[in-house]
């Protein structure tokens, strides 16, 4: 036991000391505080400038040009974009189906007319296709 005893005492030195003016630990501290307050008074500085901004947005609409108010009701030049246009596409399809399964004449002055392509198929049938003449040897 006197040798644990005599260990003892040699770590208990009162002349060993620590360093207390390395690190000003209060200084720290307040200088977090004063950043961490500074933070939250910017964010509510902020929050209310927005705030400000918003409500003078909302109150003044854009104002009407004089020379924009007298166009609008001109169209722009062709070509135009299409508004609708499946809709264009199926009344053109159906012109065209409409064109294809009818009579009508194509020019009256010449006598051609159209026909329906059932009946042209089977007109193709009954009277054959022309054939060339093959050229005598």
């Amino acid at each position: 036991m006197a040798k644990s005893d005599s260990t003892h005492q040699q770590l208990d030195n009162p002349k060993v000391d620590h360093e207390t003016s390395d690190v000003n630990i209060r200084a720290i501290l307040g200088f977090g505080g004063v950043l961490a307050v500074s933070a939250a008074i910017i964010h509510v500085v902020i929050w209310i400038l927005f705030g400000y901004f918003d409500a003078r947005e909302a109150k003044g609409a854009a104002p009407d040009y004089p020379l924009a108010t007298a166009e609008r009701s001109r169209l722009p030049p062709e070509p135009r974009l299409q508004v609708t246009p499946r809709e264009d596409l199926r009344d053109l399809r159906a012109g065209e189906d409409q064109l294809l399964e009818s009579y009508g004449w194509v020019d009256r002055n010449a006598g051609i007319v159209r026909i329906p392509i059932a009946d042209a198929m089977k007109l193709t049938v009954q009277r054959g296709l022309p054939v060339r003449e093959e050229a005598s040897k």
